[in-house]
């Protein structure tokens, strides 16, 4: 390999390491959930959506009659199918307890801890 193929070689692998890094970096924080707090949710699983960078559970939560949606945060698909997880582990119309690090500004979203399915007793996740 020629002096100026060598340079050339060596340039695109530092401007390789330059770009992937901010982005290896850039992962968000999960500063706006309380995780000094774990609120435990009834309700029926609206939608499960099974996407990168992570999961997404729409929880249906009735609480006095009024019916408000929860978007519970998850890991990865990756991760969590390692763990057993299925893009069908939770399906529309499931009833489950669920618990979450609610967030901080009192959104009704969290970071999932725990579930409970109401029809098999089966648990996933924290859930003591």
């Amino acid at each position: 390999m020629s002096l100026s193929r060598t340079l050339a070689a060596a340039w695109l692998l530092a401007a390789v390491v330059v770009f992937a890094v901010p982005s290896v970096s850039a992962h968000h924080s999960a500063a706006m959930f309380d995780d000094e707090k774990v609120v435990e949710l009834t309700g029926t699983i609206k939608e499960l959506q099974w996407t990168n960078p992570h999961i997404w559970i729409q929880v249906m939560v009735d609480k006095d009659g009024h019916k408000t949606e929860w978007s519970v945060e998850g890991g990865s698909p990756n991760s969590l199918s390692r763990r057993g997880w299925r893009a069908t582990t939770f399906k529309p119309g499931d009833t489950v307890a669920i618990r979450v690090n609610p967030m901080k500004d009192g959104t009704a979203a969290g970071s999932f801890v725990g579930a409970k399915f109401a029809s098999s007793g089966q648990t996933i996740g924290r859930w003591d």
